[in-house]
């Protein structure tokens, strides 16, 4: 007991650090371009910044299973590919088709992970690697452009005017997944996981299905990013999405959700997203050559991780 309310403080002080860091950021940002706070340069960040905030949000759950998905950039490329070749003929069908095949993709690792016992990071990574080489192959190698994309181009209209409809629907896929966890057993199902695998067994928590689910939603988002994706580019492509990996990790850690699993949230991860993005669109703008962005990424993923990492669960350092 005295374990958990001696961590209480530090949870607490890093669920601030994403809003201080975007409050920070923001006023940086602001200070380097006074025209940075104009409604088209915030438009531009909010549409960015959509297709992260999903791709973070359903890796979010299978983090705080305790375990990461390192598929789900690959998995998002295959699906801008799916989505470009199936539009065409499937219509507005396409997309829910797309989403359900990632979702599909997403539980199909997660029962490998559950029933061979291998670690997530093992089967993302072989994921990954699969993942990629067939989108590939389907796309020929090439881009697929997108002849008529009416029944995507929803999501460059604006909400009101002013609120992209992708970031509009990014802060739903959140909100639903926020709420879902809060109405159901699956908050305390999911955070036992994290903490302790073996005594959430003990404890009748359904640990597999659990950690299946967690998969099959990070799968359905990276589906969904994949839309909007196309969406913006018109087209679909074997690395579309592949750049997005290194953010949407870093946007997990950022937001303050331990790495061990147990502890942060899908609000958290919205934070973090917002952060990345500005530490994309501000490199530019206070002159750092984009080359150092992923050197960035690196040092923000190391730095968050040492601050929210669960050291009671490392027993010994590798």
């Amino acid at each position: 007991m005295s374990t958990a309310v001696a961590l209480k403080p530090t949870q607490r002080l890093t669920g601030f650090m994403p809003l201080i860091a975007l409050a920070a950021l923001v006023a940086a940002l602001t200070i380097a371009d006074p025209d940075f706070l104009t409604q088209r340069s915030l438009i531009a960040v909010a549409r960015t910044a959509a297709p992260l905030i999903v791709l973070a949000a359903g890796a979010t759950l299978v983090v705080l299973c305790g375990g990461i998905d390192l598929s789900i950039a690959a998995l998002a490329s295959l699906s801008t590919v799916f989505l470009a070749l199936w539009l065409p003929d499937l219509g507005g069908l396409a997309t829910p088709a797309v989403i359900l095949v990632a979702a599909t993709i997403g539980a199909v690792q997660g029962v490998a992970h559950v029933l061979l016992r291998i670690p997530s990071f093992i089967v993302t990574l072989g994921g990954m690697s699969i993942l990629s080489a067939v989108a590939l192959v389907v796309s020929g190698a090439g881009t697929v452009r997108v002849v008529d994309d009416s029944t995507v181009r929803w999501l460059d209209l604006y909400l009101a005017g002013y609120v992209p409809m992708s970031a509009a629907m990014a802060i739903i896929v959140v909100a639903l997944i926020a709420v879902v966890l809060k109405v159901t057993p699956l908050r305390s199902w999911i955070s036992a996981t994290g903490y302790s695998e073996s005594a959430a067994r003990l404890a009748g928590t359904p640990v597999d299905l659990v950690k299946i689910g967690a998969f099959c939603v990070s799968g359905a988002c990276a589906g969904l990013a994949a839309v909007m994706l196309v969406s913006r580019q018109f087209s679909g492509g074997p690395t579309m999405a592949d750049n997005l990996l290194l953010p949407a990790v870093a946007a997990i850690v950022v937001g303050g959700t331990a790495i061990t699993g147990g502890h942060g949230s899908v609000w958290r991860s919205l934070a973090g997203a917002l952060v990345v993005t500005l530490l994309r669109v501000g490199l530019p703008i206070v002159g750092v050559p984009s080359a150092y962005e992923q050197i960035l990424y690196g040092a923000i993923i190391v730095v968050a991780v040492a601050l929210t990492l669960d050291r009671s669960k490392v027993s010994t350092v590798k």
